[in-house]
């Protein structure tokens, strides 16, 4: 198997196992890549917020970059919006349904509560 780069900065991705679900993390700019689902799947495991140990001010920049192709099938990703946290941005594949989170978007994500409404109201207009 062919090994995949990071869909941002090109760097290598790491296999990283929490609760027998493997995803795979840039060694770089410390983005990750979930296959269809385990982003969902690890939202619900406590503790699995550990695998992103990216600093969210990188990975902040990194998410200005528009044009991303799927690590797994080069395909153009398309920019989502979590509905429930607004100001969370990623890459989402529409042929193998991957995602893509920037360093600190997936412990934002699973971090959903109070401070998220706050968040949509305070936080500045995303684009």
């Amino acid at each position: 198997m062919t090994k995949i780069k990071c869909p941002k900065c090109q760097g290598s991705l790491e296999s990283v196992v929490y609760a027998n679900i493997e995803v795979e993390r840039c060694t770089d700019c410390k983005g990750i890549w979930f296959d269809s689902q385990e982003a969902q799947k690890l939202k619900k495991i406590k503790g699995s917020e550990t695998i992103d140990i990216g600093d969210a001010k990188i990975g902040s920049k990194f998410n200005q970059i528009a044009d991303v192709n799927c690590p797994k099938c080069q395909t153009r990703m398309t920019k989502m919006v979590d509905n429930n946290q607004p100001h969370i941005w990623y890459e989402k594949c529409s042929v193998c349904c991957g995602i893509w989170f920037d360093a600190g978007e997936f412990k934002d994500y699973k971090q959903e509560g109070i401070q998220d409404i706050f968040k949509t109201i305070f936080g500045r207009e995303r684009r």
